[in-house]
């Protein structure tokens, strides 16, 4: 069983967790951290060679969370033009070729065997999807798509991924190809989330950062953050709160505590 809330405010941590969330603040080291700054499109890669398709789930539940994706049509049989940006092995894309067939997707990945893994799946069309890999953080998505081109963006656990000095380079490049009026939807990790407490002492890379035993990194986003990253882009806030969920797992009676940051920014 599980229960979801939305909300404006944080998790609030028990005791013990504040305790050993405070005594954990020794960061790795600046040449270990340039070195997983280098190395982390290998990483990634790395990941889905190990994982190939297997890992994440197919994410039906995207137009179920994301009502934008049928109501920003302004007429019904409007053909939708969609970019996801960071879109991995197509867990989201293909759920959404099949569910609509009135859209073309843009779907672009900092892994090329990410990239290898879409164009091989079945469902893959060249008439309905362009699947190109790309670093949001310094390659143009003018080369790939036309300017003010797209009706809404996904970024859907990616942004956590990059460097947070790094991640305003993302949204700048997105404002680009983002039609005016049109909006990018937003889910990620939030602040105090199951996965950020998990992690061993020797992880930390900055506040609310840190890395995984492969060596990918994960950052846990506040409401507060993440407006300010947006809006110093030039993008309007339409929604921005807080999904926890306390998923049960009965057989070992534990409460896993998951948040999640879903937001809506728009383009003016």
């Amino acid at each position: 069983g599980a229960f979801q809330k939305k909300g404006h405010s944080a998790r609030i941590l028990s005791p013990e967790e504040a305790e050993r969330l405070a005594k954990d603040q020794v960061l790795v080291s600046e040449f270990k951290q340039l070195r997983l700054e280098k190395e982390a499109q290998k990483n990634w890669d790395l990941f889905y060679k190990r994982n190939s398709t297997n890992f994440f789930k197919d994410r039906h539940w995207t137009t179920r969370e994301f009502q934008e994706l049928k109501a920003c049509r302004e007429f019904a049989d409007q053909k939708l033009t969609i970019l996801e940006a960071g879109c991995g092995v197509g867990n989201c894309l293909f759920p959404l070729l099949e569910e609509d067939l009135n859209i073309f997707v843009y779907a672009c990945d900092f892994s090329p065997r990410a990239v290898e893994y879409v164009k091989k799946n079945a469902l893959y069309s060249a008439e309905r999807c362009k699947a190109f890999q790309c670093d949001l953080t310094k390659d143009d998505l003018l080369e790939n798509m036309p300017a003010e081109s797209v009706d809404v963006v996904t970024l859907i656990f990616v942004l956590s991924a990059i460097h947070p000095d790094k991640m305003h380079l993302v949204l700048k490049n997105i404002y680009k190809v983002l039609k005016p009026g049109k909006c990018i939807l937003f889910r990620d990790y939030g602040l105090y989330d199951h996965a950020m407490l998990r992690f061993k002492s020797g992880s930390k890379l900055g506040e609310n950062f840190y890395v995984r035993q492969d060596g990918t990194r994960s950052y846990f986003f506040t409401k507060e953050f993440l407006s300010q990253l947006f809006e110093a882009e030039g993008y309007e806030q339409v929604v921005n709160e807080y999904v926890q969920r306390e998923t049960v797992n009965r057989k070992e009676d534990l409460r896993v505590p998951r948040v999640f940051l879903q937001s809506k920014f728009q383009k003016p």
